[in-house]
């Protein structure tokens, strides 16, 4: 059966990206952030996964407030980056695969999840920015993908004990899906951030730190709050812990947290990035 090795959580600020294509990844105000990295790509160079499952929100590349799905799998070949008009450079193409999105989507109707299939799906800033960071000298990916987006943006909001469900789903298909494979696990967005109106500029270091602290060992302690809590917690975009918390669910049991980074402020956003590893993993040598 298909193994989760480890998990990768981290922030997608869309200047981020900016940063990554002016080579500031070194200039004080960025290092911090960029610095956080160094213990993923040591990982990553013993640990090459096969698939990688990623839990994000969309930008309004795929879904906008008139169409808004709770949950959405992506079942395409390949997912390409787009201009979201951000001034960014377009990011590498990832490969899919149907197959393995085809069984996680079948095994999350027979949980009863309710969820929207996409046989065509783009990749906004919530992946490509992940994804860039964490191989960040690769020309192209040399693992499959399967994203699935959670509405982070539209009322009514999933809450945090769907979103853990959500990802405890997934990893039963991953145990059950038929393929000697490495699956590696992707959290994006946030932490805490409020972009618009009276609480613009809005950080609450005290809850992400709970979230860092509970996430590995008790993710359940996550869903004592309601999703009207949380914005009320962290701000109006720091709901983006909902991709955490399915990301978290996803990994299974039990974990190891193997680094952590937590940087005030990038973009006005609360910036964290945390690795996880499982028994499954090979230990950097």
């Amino acid at each position: 059966m298909a193994k989760v090795i480890g998990g990768v959580f981290t922030s997608h600020v869309p200047a981020i990206g900016g940063a990554i294509a002016k080579g500031l990844q070194d200039d004080p105000y960025w290092k911090p952030f960029f610095d956080g990295f160094k213990p993923v790509h040591e990982w990553l160079k013993h640990n090459k996964p096969d698939y990688v499952v990623t839990f994000s929100n969309d930008h309004g590349l795929n879904f906008f407030l008139d169409k808004m799905p709770t949950f959405a799998v992506g079942a395409a070949a390949q997912y390409d980056n787009a201009d979201e008009g951000w001034g960014l450079p377009i990011f590498n193409s990832v490969p899919g695969s149907p197959d393995f999105s085809w069984h996680i989507i079948n095994t999350l109707v027979e949980e009863e999840f309710d969820i929207v299939t996409c046989q065509e799906m783009l990749i906004d800033h919530a992946l490509s920015i992940p994804l860039e960071l964490s191989w960040p000298d690769l020309k192209s990916y040399d693992f499959k993908l399967v994203p699935v987006g959670i509405n982070t943006v539209q009322h009514p909001l999933p809450s945090p004990k769907r979103a853990l469900a959500l990802g405890r789903a997934v990893h039963k298909a991953i145990q059950s899906w038929d393929a000697d494979a490495k699956v590696l696990i992707f959290g994006t967005g946030g932490l805490s951030h409020q972009l618009d109106g009276e609480r613009a500029g809005f950080m609450n270091p005290d809850y992400d730190k709970f979230c860092l602290d509970n996430l590995p060992s008790n993710p359940d302690a996550l869903t004592q709050h309601s999703a009207l809590d949380i914005v009320e917690l962290s701000g109006s975009q720091g709901i983006e812990i909902l991709n955490w918390i399915a990301a978290r669910g996803a990994m299974g049991d039990p974990v190891k947290e193997a680094s952590r980074n937590y940087h005030i402020p990038i973009s006005n956003t609360a910036a964290a990035t945390v690795l996880m590893t499982t028994e499954h993993a090979l230990a950097p040598a």
